[in-house]
């Protein structure tokens, strides 16, 4: 059996793809936002993308970031309190910003200070938490962007750890997804964001107060309120436009929506609107599917020093589940594999991770897997004895000592004919012919 490197492309069907592209696109009704995102949170799939990576501007969206950079700072301790600042109220004065309507010197929780930023948007309580965990409002936000650096928020700018409107203060849907899900392995952040009220106990200078979540989609005394949705933030300025980041979860599945530059329409919030619309639509129409299985070889790989076998099958590690569309037939799934190199030296160990796999539908890529030897080669002493002579030959030590010998040999060569040719000069005497000396004495 010749020795040849070949992959099997698994496609399980040729036939005509029911699905295009467009298969991902909404119907029945319209995005008006300038950037949006559908991700499911359970596979990382995005169902619906517009603009995902156009720079827009956060307003108090921006809030997610600084809600983090308090919940991870080491003086953060939910039962402690902290006192409102002259100086913070004082610097929100004419900035257009949510305000708590806390008093100087009024004390609340750390906690209720996390419910006024996140759930009243109240800026405030973001200066203040600036100057208290930070020292400054400048620290602050160096803190934000240096986490945003940590995350991989690559089209990510802070400016302001408020979201009012600053050229320099911008992020991309993309990016906001990649804070978000972060943000939510935090407890206290998910449990904030979470709630549609919360009560703020009596202070020392107030009686109780109950805050509301501006999230509409969580408020069932609005038009709004959608019973699967949760969190996360809204924002709003003339300039980044309505702003929503939210999830939901319905029967095992969960997702998180970002809507950002929504119209700001009098009468009507086009960002709970068309949240509601893409949750009920993926809720609707998409469900789980295992569209690859590790019970199948993908394609083969050549073996080299086995005198047992040539090739070993690769396998998917793990299954590979997917949220498509419930039409989809998952036989028109394509698995593209992507081998390390074009062979593997035995001995070769069953689960060795020896590439990857495109796992294609519909023209897209829905995901990435591993690919697995599925035997044990071991490998042949023979053969790798005959593999290290045949290296020791053709290394670049020997090369250069081939070359070595062979420029010894040329100047021994020239040596020696300059040697020879010495030789032969000294031996020549002049001739003469016999009898040639006494005709010259005749004469």
């Amino acid at each position: 059996m010749l020795k040849k490197l070949f992959c099997i492309i698994l496609i399980i069907s040729i036939s005509v793809l029911p699905f295009t592209v467009s298969a991902y696109e909404v119907t029945g009704f319209d995005i008006t936002a300038k950037s949006g995102l559908l991700v499911s949170l359970d596979t990382g799939e995005i169902l619906y993308e517009k603009n995902i990576d156009q720079k827009v501007y956060p307003a108090s969206i921006t809030k997610i970031m600084t809600a983090l950079i308090i919940l991870e700072n080491e003086k953060f301790d939910p039962n402690a309190k902290i006192a409102m600042s002259e100086s913070a109220l004082t610097k929100i004065l004419g900035t257009g910003s949510v305000v708590s309507n806390l008093k100087a010197g009024e004390e609340i929780s750390q906690l209720d200070l996390i419910y006024y930023i996140l759930m009243s948007s109240a800026g405030d309580c973001v200066y203040l938490a600036a100057e208290y965990y930070a020292g400054s409002i400048e620290n602050f936000v160096n803190l934000m962007n240096q986490k945003a650096e940590e995350l991989g928020l690559s089209s990510t700018s802070y400016e302001n750890p408020i979201g009012l409107h600053h050229k320099n203060n911008y992020t991309t849907a993309r990016d906001i997804y990649t804070l978000t899900k972060y943000a939510l392995k935090n407890s206290v952040f998910k449990e904030v964001c979470e709630s549609s009220r919360h009560d703020v106990a009596a202070t020392n200078m107030s009686g109780p107060r109950r805050l509301s979540t501006t999230n509409f989609l969580q408020d069932t005394t609005t038009n709004y309120y959608y019973t699967y949705a949760k969190g996360v933030k809204t924002g709003f300025t003339d300039e980044a436009g309505r702003c929503l980041v939210s999830t939901a979860s319905y029967n095992g599945y969960n997702y998180m929506c970002i809507l950002m530059g929504c119209p700001n329409t009098p009468g009507q919030r086009h960002e709970f609107i068309e949240s509601k619309d893409l949750y009920k639509w993926a809720f609707n129409n998409f469900e789980f599917k295992e569209v690859a299985t590790s019970e199948n070889p993908v394609c083969e790989i050549e073996v080299e020093l086995s005198m047992d076998r040539d090739f070993v099958p690769l396998y998917i590690e793990k299954g590979f589940l997917s949220v498509m569309p419930k039409e989809a037939d998952e036989s028109t799934v394509i698995i593209e594999p992507h081998l390390n190199s074009k062979s593997v030296d035995a001995p070769v160990k069953k689960g060795q991770k020896l590439g990857t796999a495109d796992i294609i539908y519909a023209e897209k890529v829905i995901g990435t897997v591993d690919l697995v030897a599925g035997d044990n080669i071991n490998a042949n002493t023979v053969l790798i004895i005959g593999r290290a002579i045949k290296n020791f030959f053709t290394s670049s030590y020997m090369k250069i000592l081939y070359v070595l010998i062979a420029i010894g040999i040329l100047i021994f060569a020239v040596m020696v004919v300059r040697l020879n040719k010495g030789r032969t000069k000294k031996r020549r005497v002049k001739y003469i012919p016999y009898g040639k000396d006494k005709n010259d004495r005749r004469q």
